[in-house]
């Protein structure tokens, strides 16, 4: 009976497991607007420009993956009030980018300073970045917190979602860099075809 236990106890770890990693990385590598503005920076600056970009990225998630262990239990009555808020204010940041990038479909490579291709650009994005934060409260509430609550465990699950996420935006990145000469030659085509991403993103995370 106890051998009983302990496989089924084994089988439901191993889901748990890979019900995790699933939702983190088809959450993390999906368009959104790190992986976007990424792959945008990186076809226009080049990939060692975007590099600091990712970073960006990267620390803002670690932030917001700790706010989102420590504050889970005490925001829990406030959530869906913080949901609403983050929605709305991401589709219009979101829907301003779209608009944004449009704009600039006709400008020249040099005709734009990258100051937002930048290490503090990317980690303030997180804190206005309506997916990252409900990914980090689903991701936490539901698959860390309830099996792990330690101090250690905390900084160790957002330090590995911090990585994931960084790891998405230079994968995007690296696709944006490579193909650098190719689209260049479609620019305005593909910057329109990233702001219909943005706008999808917005309009998805309203609907949901």
């Amino acid at each position: 009976m106890s051998l009983l236990v302990i496989i089924a106890y084994k089988g439901e770890s191993t889901m748990h497991l890979l019900s995790f990693l699933l939702f983190v990385f088809v959450t993390s590598f999906t368009p959104g607007p790190n992986n976007i503005m990424a792959m945008l920076f990186a076809n226009k600056y080049g990939l060692k420009k975007t590099i600091k970009f990712c970073f960006g990225v990267g620390a803002g998630f670690f932030v917001i993956m700790l706010l989102c262990s420590y504050f889970n239990v005490l925001l829990e009555n406030s959530i869906p009030k913080i949901e609403f808020i983050m929605t709305i204010l991401g589709a219009i940041y979101m829907l301003y980018l779209a608009i944004k990038i449009i704009s600039s479909s006709n400008k020249s490579k040099d005709d734009n300073d990258d100051r937002n291709n930048s290490f503090i650009a990317g980690m303030l994005l997180q804190f206005i970045n309506p997916k990252g934060i409900l990914y980090g409260i689903t991701a936490i509430s539901t698959f860390i917190l309830p099996y792990h609550s330690s101090n250690f465990s905390l900084l160790f699950f957002s330090l590995f979602l911090a990585f994931v996420g960084f790891m998405s935006t230079f994968c995007w990145s690296m696709f944006g860099s490579v193909f650098q000469t190719f689209l260049s030659k479609y620019r305005s085509q593909f910057n329109v075809v990233m702001a219909l991403l943005l706008v999808y993103s917005a309009i998805s995370i309203l609907v949901h």
